[in-house]
């Protein structure tokens, strides 16, 4: 039911059509056939979920309550656990698609993960990733990502070449920080179970027996991206993550936009596409990228209209369309 009944509340506004009652340890569902079985989906699953020790927020019943009205796949969701951060907090799939990237990384040996931010796509591989590592399924976890400046000038920063690049690789020890104490990772990156480098650091590399994630893969060239997985080794899994939406690279075609033409229906390769429905921060985020959509699309459909000139208009002389 949640605190105070929060949840209950939830769905009710949500069925407003349903009568929901709950005595004791039993809910009463009235209501059209189809909103009944809904309910009952709705609250079969988070049966399931608070039986594992979780107890849903009030954003995850939101988002379960959009997926049994939509039709969508409730198994995994929330109750598979992929790994258990330093302070006891389960990191499970939140989405149908971060489930299906879940199950991608478990199949094949390479897996693009295509998405906007916040769906978990970074996150999730590295949960993935020491998740193989602790259990011996892999030797050591290598984090990467190309050093491109998103509109910022770092090159004047003091320091060693490590320093340089710090910056840009802050989110992958952001990452990794939330899932082990900052001792241990300080321990894997000096035994090199963990390393985190720049992607110019890969070149003339093979790595086995290793999970290699690599991180804001849009920004990659395409000789970038095929010289990063030619460096798979036996014994590997490679983790390519990006939005290609936010492509930072100037005049240069991007290595990630080029995969799905050039790498679809390979064997061992999977492609898995993440949208604004996988969206798991701040509820603004996704209603930001929703908005930012909206005003691309309009620009595009402005740009047509402004190329376009009425019928029998030669384009000499004459007012501007």
């Amino acid at each position: 039911m949640g605190q105070y009944n929060r949840n209950l509340r939830l769905i009710s506004q949500a069925f407003s059509q349903a009568k929901i009652v709950a005595r004791g340890d039993r809910i009463f569902i009235e209501g059209e056939t189809e909103d009944v079985e809904k309910l009952e989906r709705l609250f079969g699953k988070l049966v399931e979920v608070v039986r594992t020790k979780h107890m849903p927020t009030v954003d995850e019943v939101r988002y379960l309550i959009s997926q049994v009205e939509e039709g969508g796949d409730l198994t995994g969701i929330l109750t598979d656990v992929i790994q258990i951060t330093h302070w006891g907090e389960a990191i499970r799939p939140k989405t149908p698609g971060q489930k299906r990237y879940i199950e991608a990384i478990k199949e094949n040996d390479v897996v693009f993960a295509i998405g906007p931010a916040g769906t978990g796509k970074t996150y999730l591989a590295v949960a993935m990733a020491l998740n193989y590592l602790q259990q011996g399924k892999v030797k050591r976890i290598v984090l990467t990502r190309p050093a491109v400046e998103a509109g910022e000038q770092l090159g004047f920063l003091p320091g060693d070449i490590f320093q340089k690049v710090n910056p840009y690789l802050r989110p992958l020890y952001d990452a990794i920080y939330d899932m082990i104490p900052a001792s241990e990772l300080e321990k894997y990156i000096q035994t090199g179970r963990v390393e985190i480098a720049p992607l110019a650091f890969m070149r003339g590399r093979t790595l086995n027996n290793a999970f290699i994630i690599l991180d804001e893969a849009q920004n990659t060239t395409h000789t970038q991206m095929k010289m990063f997985l030619t460096r798979l080794g036996f014994g590997s899994k490679a983790v390519v993550t990006g939005d290609i939406t936010q492509i930072d690279l100037v005049g240069i075609p991007s290595g990630l936009a080029e995969v799905p033409r050039i790498l679809a229906g390979i064997p061992g390769i999977a492609i898995v596409y993440l949208d604004r429905a996988d969206v798991v921060r701040h509820p603004l985020v996704k209603a930001i990228i929703e908005a930012y959509e909206r005003s691309e699309q309009e620009e595009r459909k402005g740009e047509v209209r402004g190329g376009e000139r009425p019928q029998g208009d030669s384009g000499a002389g004459g007012e501007a369309p």
